[in-house]
C-alpha cells in the first residue's frame, strides 16, 4: 500500500511539475513575444488615440493564462502568497478604483484595475511554478534565448518590421534602429537589459554557455537599438546592485535617496528653470530627450487635482485631449504617456495613489531585502531580484512602467518583488525530493 501510495504521490508530482513548465513557458513568451510581434508602425493606425486596444484573441488568452495561474496558485501550499500583501493591495486597488468612478471615463479605471489585478494574481503565482531554483533557471533561460531568437530572426528576415523605417509616421528618426519583435527601440531596449540579468543568473545557476550566449545576444541587441539611458544603466545597475548588496548602511539611501535625486534632475529640471540651467551646464541633455515639455505639461495638470487624479489611465491619449486643440500651446497633448511613472500614477490617482504605490513598490522590498537571510544575500536568485527592482525604480523615471498591464517590463518588476518576500521568508525547494517545511519556495 505504501509503495502504492509513494507511486501516485510521485506521478502527482511530475503532473504538477509538468503543468507548472507549461504556463511557465505560456506566461514567458505571452510577455515577451505576444501574440502579435513584429507590429507595422507605418499605417496611420498608429497616430489614432484608441490604436494599441487588446484584440479578441489576446484577451481569450489573457483569461485563460489568468484561470490557469489563479487554478494552480489555489491549489498550492503556499497560497497565501497570492496578492500578498492583501490589505495594501486592497486599499491600493480600491483607491484606483475610487478616482476612476468619479473621472471622466469610468470605464477605462475599472478595465484598467481589473488587468492591474489580474497581472498581480499570475506574477504572485508565477515562483509558484518551478521545481527548484535549477528547474526556474532553466525554464528563464530557454524562454530567453526563443525571445532573442526572435527577435533576430526580424532583423534578418523581416528587417522592415524588427527595424524603425523613415516611412514610419510617428518617429521617423528613429530609422536604422533594431527594435525586433517588440513595438518601439524603448521598450526592445528595456527588454534586453532584463534579459541580461537572466543571462547572468543562468550562467551561474544552470549554464555557462547558455546564460553568456544570452548576456551577449542581448548586449549586442541593446547597442543597436539605441537605447542610450538603457545601454547605460546596464552597466550603471550591476555596479549599484553590487555596493547595494556589499554596504547595507547605503541600501535605503540608494533605493530612496537615489530614485528621489533621479526624479528630481530629471522632472525637476524641466520645472525649475535655474535646475535645467545647471543640468544643462553638466553638459546633460535638460530636456531628456524632448521629454521636459510632457512633464511641464503633466505639472501644470497635476496641480488642477492633486488628490484625486484624472482616473486611472484616463489622462494621456483621451480623445478630448488629443483633439482638445491644445497642440497649438504644446504637442504634449499628444503624448502616448508622460514618461514618468511617478509623475503619471500622481496625475492619475492622485498623490494618495501615489503614496500607496511608493509603499508597495519601494518601501515594502526595502524591507523584505532587510530580512533576507545573511546566507542567500549573496545567492544569484537574490542578485537577480535585486538586479531587476533596482533598474525599474531608476528607470521609471524616464518611462512609464508602472501597473502597464501587458507589459513585460511590469509582469516581470512584480515577479521580481515577491521573489524578494519569498527569499526574506521562505525555504528553497532543492532538486531532490523536499522534506515537509513549514514554506517552501520553489523559485
Amino acid at each position: 500500500m505504501s509503495g502504492a501510495s509513494g507511486g501516485e504521490a510521485n506521478q502527482a508530482d511530475a503532473v504538477k511539475v509538468r503543468v507548472g513548465t507549461f504556463l511557465f513557458m505560456a506566461i514567458f513568451l505571452f510577455f515577451w513575444i505576444s501574440i502579435d510581434p513584429f507590429v507595422d508602425l507605418t499605417g496611420e493606425a498608429v497616430l489614432d488615440p484608441s490604436a494599441g486596444n487588446s484584440n479578441r484573441l489576446n484577451q481569450i488568452i489573457s483569461l485563460l493564462l489568468f484561470a490557469g495561474m489563479l487554478g494552480y496558485g489555489l491549489a498550492h501550499p503556499m497560497r497565501d502568497t497570492i496578492l500578498h500583501p492583501r490589505p495594501l493591495l486592497a486599499i491600493l486597488f480600491s483607491w484606483f478604483l475610487f478616482v476612476s468612478l468619479i473621472s471622466a471615463h469610468p470605464t477605462l479605471g475599472i478595465k484598467g484595475v481589473i488587468l492591474a489585478v489580474m497581472v498581480t494574481v499570475n506574477a504572485s503565482v508565477y515562483l509558484l511554478l518551478p521545481a527548484s531554483e535549477r528547474h526556474f533557471a532553466k525554464m528563464l533561460g530557454i524562454g530567453t534565448l526563443i525571445m532573442l531568437g526572435v527577435a533576430y530572426y526580424g532583423i534578418v528576415f523581416k528587417p522592415t518590421l524588427a527595424i524603425h523605417q523613415a516611412s514610419e509616421l510617428r518617429e521617423p528618426m528613429n530609422a536604422g534602429l533594431w527594435r525586433g519583435h517588440f513595438p518601439h527601440k524603448n521598450s526592445a531596449a528595456s527588454a534586453m537589459v532584463l534579459a541580461a540579468f537572466f543571462g547572468l543568473f543562468v550562467m551561474n545557476t544552470w549554464s555557462r554557455v547558455a546564460g553568456l550566449a544570452i548576456f551577449v545576444l542581448s548586449f549586442l541587441f541593446l547597442v543597436k537599438t539605441g537605447g542610450k539611458t538603457s545601454t547605460a544603466m546596464l552597466p550603471a545597475i550591476l555596479i549599484v546592485a553590487w555596493l547595494f548588496e556589499k554596504m547595507r548602511p547605503l541600501r535605503a539611501p540608494i533605493a530612496i535617496g537615489g530614485v528621489g535625486l533621479f526624479n528630481l534632475f530629471a522632472v525637476g529640471s524641466a520645472v525649475f528653470r535655474p535646475l535645467g540651467e545647471f543640468i544643462s551646464g553638466l553638459g546633460i541633455d535638460a530636456t531628456f530627450t524632448n521629454r521636459a515639455d510632457i512633464w511641464r505639461f503633466a505639472f501644470s495638470a497635476l496641480a488642477e487635482r492633486p488628490l484625486t487624479g484624472y482616473g486611472f489611465r484616463a489622462f494621456w491619449q483621451t480623445e478630448e485631449l488629443v483633439y482638445s486643440g491644445g497642440s497649438v500651446e504644446t504637442w504634449a497633448v499628444a503624448a502616448a504617456n508622460g514618461h514618468n511613472s511617478f509623475l503619471d500614477i500622481a496625475l492619475t490617482t492622485g498623490f494618495p495613489g501615489l503614496l500607496l504605490t511608493l509603499t508597495w513598490l519601494i518601501f515594502l522590498p526595502l524591507r523584505d531585502i532587510s530580512r533576507i537571510p545573511a546566507d542567500r544575500e549573496q545567492a544569484p536568485l537574490t542578485r537577480l531580484f535585486v538586479r531587476i527592482w533596482l533598474y525599474t525604480i531608476f528607470h521609471a523615471g524616464l518611462e512609464t512602467l508602472f501597473f502597464e498591464g501587458g507589459s513585460l517590463i511590469w509582469f516581470t518588476f512584480v515577479f521580481a518583488l515577491y521573489g524578494l518576500n519569498l527569499q526574506s521568508t521562505a525555504v528553497l525547494a532543492e532538486d531532490a525530493v523536499p522534506t515537509k517545511r513549514k514554506r517552501v519556495a520553489h523559485a
